[in-house]
């Protein structure tokens, strides 16, 4: 009995708080004016200039060297995969395929620059208008049909010391040849015929008389006498030894 008069006085205090609460509640409204916020391009001028809201999409146009390195580099790496037997490549092996079109390439630069260095260039050099330079082929009949030594003295005589250490050095690789130390051709360069050369007393003697050759012919440097003088001594030496030999 006392439970259930408990229970009835309980559901009766929860009726009164619902509709004490439920009388109580009211609804206000906003009466304010509403203020328009106008937007103009110098408020967003800020936000066009900051890179972080720069959303176009910016394309660029790839060469063709890019485009054959791409290819080389895809072709390369396929064709490593199928020699290892690996349908993809990974890790270190990856990042070898991906630098090989570079490895590649600075092989093939650095072959044509050791070429055009190699290439003799004499026929460069030559032009038409200097009557000291000597052509490709006055040089194959001076070294097989001309007495070079009167061609030294005549350089000698009219003071063109430059032309005279050219022609000493025609008269070196005479000598050479004559002796089948080198086997002359038009074609060879000046390394080619250093490479021929076995003998050591010999090459060394040669490599500096090539490289007075190079640095007063070639090098478009004039010299006087005494510079000659001093150039000759060398050249003299090697061909007494030739002649001796």
């Amino acid at each position: 009995m006392f439970k259930n008069i408990l229970f009835f006085f309980f559901c009766g205090l929860s009726v009164f708080s619902i509709t004490g609460q439920q009388g109580s509640t009211t609804v206000k409204y906003d009466t304010a004016p509403i203020e328009v916020k106008k937007i103009t391009d110098g408020d967003l001028q800020e936000y066009r200039n900051d890179p972080k809201f720069d959303y176009e999409i910016t394309t660029f146009e790839i060469g063709w060297l890019q485009d054959f390195k791409t290819w080389l580099g895809n072709l390369l790496q396929r064709f490593f995969e199928w020699l290892f037997g690996v349908e993809e490549a990974a890790g270190m092996l990856s990042i070898f395929f991906r630098l090989i079109p570079y490895i590649l390439l600075a092989l093939l630069i650095f072959v044509l620059i050791r070429f055009f260095l190699n290439v003799n260039s004499r026929a460069l050099i030559y032009s038409t208008a200097n009557d000291a330079l000597v052509s490709l082929s006055e040089e194959e009949h001076i070294i097989k049909n001309e007495n070079i030594q009167q061609l030294i003295q005549k350089a000698l005589a009219d003071k063109n010391y430059r032309l005279a250490i050219r022609y000493y050095y025609l008269h070196i690789l005479k000598l050479m040849s004559d002796k089948e130390i080198i086997k002359w051709e038009m074609q060879k360069t000046n390394d080619d015929y250093l490479n021929e050369i076995n003998n050591s007393e010999l090459k060394r003697p040669f490599t500096k008389i090539t490289h007075l050759y190079d640095y007063i012919w070639y090098g478009n440097f004039d010299i006087d006498e005494s510079k000659y003088r001093m150039a000759e001594t060398t050249f003299s030496q090697l061909q007494k030894t030739l002649q001796n030999g």
